[in-house]
């Protein structure tokens, strides 16, 4: 497998840490933003893992990274659903393992069914890149249990098809499950039309699927764990993961 550049850092001598695989499919782009943050920031064990691999075992948590994978030909993720990676993914999740996709790998979580909705090109038809503030809805799951409720956190957005959409049904489903955990806010937490940079149903930016255990977002949390980068907000992400693991 292959690895990154890391800088020496302790090793944390508390709990039992999960093991962090990163898919690489042919186009992603934020798999060694993802890979470092894992390792350099959270000081957590993460492998790459290639989308012609057919086995999961050994990980904890799978993370889908964003990008272009296969060119977002047909649709964005529409062809990496089919990768060989795939059918371990969703057999991890159906075990209840844990699995994160940011941006594209939100997309890709999606057409495999893990979870429900659509990402469609931005209102406006423009590529979106920067920060945006986001509203923590949900912090009751094992993504979301280091913020606060209603927090507002800051994390970078670069995408073109970020619009998430569902029916009705499905994001009545969403809202009454508290499966939203984060939607796009202005500064101050207000939801507004506004603070939404792509046309998002009830300006939804993040969702979980029933059993709490898969989450995609289109916000890219890995670009913001360490304050040089402009926010580190993005770490809560990571350690609520390792607090939930820990747990177990």
């Amino acid at each position: 497998m292959s690895t990154a550049p890391t800088a020496e850092r302790p090793a944390e001598k508390s709990g039992k840490r999960p093991r962090f695989a990163v898919v690489r499919f042919p186009g992603s782009n934020c798999d060694q933003d993802a890979y470092f943050a894992i390792k350099n920031v959270l000081n957590c064990p993460v492998d790459y893992v290639w989308h012609q691999d057919k086995s999961l075992r050994g990980f904890d948590v799978v993370v889908l990274p964003g990008g272009f994978s296969y060119g977002d030909y047909l649709r964005c993720g529409a062809v990496a659903r089919f990768s060989n990676i795939m059918d371990a993914v969703i057999a991890h999740a159906e075990r209840g393992g844990y699995v994160f996709g940011t941006c594209n790998g939100f997309q890709v979580l999606c057409e495999a069914h893990l979870l429900p909705g659509a990402l469609v090109r931005n209102s406006g038809c423009q590529f979106r890149c920067q920060h945006v503030h986001l509203k923590v809805e949900n912090t009751d799951t094992p993504f979301t249990n280091a913020y606060k409720v209603d927090q507002t956190i800051k994390i970078p957005i670069a995408h073109g098809e970020g619009c998430y959409i569902a029916d009705d049904a499905t994001l009545q489903e969403l809202e009454s499950a508290s499966r939203v955990l984060f939607r796009y806010s202005n500064e101050k937490g207000r939801v507004t039309p506004e603070s939404n940079p792509n046309g998002s149903l009830n300006n939804i930016a993040g969702i979980a699927n029933a059993k709490f255990n898969v989450v995609g977002m289109m916000p890219h949390p890995e670009r913001a764990c360490e304050k040089i980068l402009g926010s580190s907000d993005g770490l809560g992400l990571f350690t609520s993961l390792v607090k939930a693991f820990a747990l177990r």
